[in-house]
């Protein structure tokens, strides 16, 4: 079965004016979101974004943000090595208020 994400709700922001051209998000990005494009990185497809915020954490001229959310990969890899819960570092992070039950409701 092929997974599938939604559209248009990634939290991937870049700004081309601030890329240095250096490369690094288009080397961690494991979903290959980015790619360099002469001597700057661009956005090939969005929606591939899993909110992971590698590229983000290793753009050195701050042309990229990502805010943890419902693809938070990151949080779901780390709760899976500690045997804790997944905590994305959210404002409803490790807040029961409003949970479904579910037991995870930022990440």
């Amino acid at each position: 079965m092929k997974q599938q994400y939604l559209t248009n709700v990634v939290t991937l922001v870049y700004t081309e004016e601030n890329c240095s051209g250096c490369g690094r998000c288009a080397e961690v990005c494991p979903h290959a979101v980015f790619e360099m494009q002469g001597r700057k990185a661009r956005v090939i497809d969005r929606d591939r974004c899993m909110e992971c915020g590698a590229c983000a954490r290793n753009c050195p001229s701050d042309a990229i943000s990502v805010h943890a959310g419902v693809g938070c990969a990151a949080a779901i890899i780390q709760g899976m090595l500690t045997g804790k819960e997944p905590n994305c570092g959210g404002p409803d992070c490790g807040d029961s208020e409003g949970d479904d039950g579910g037991g995870v409701r930022c990440c």
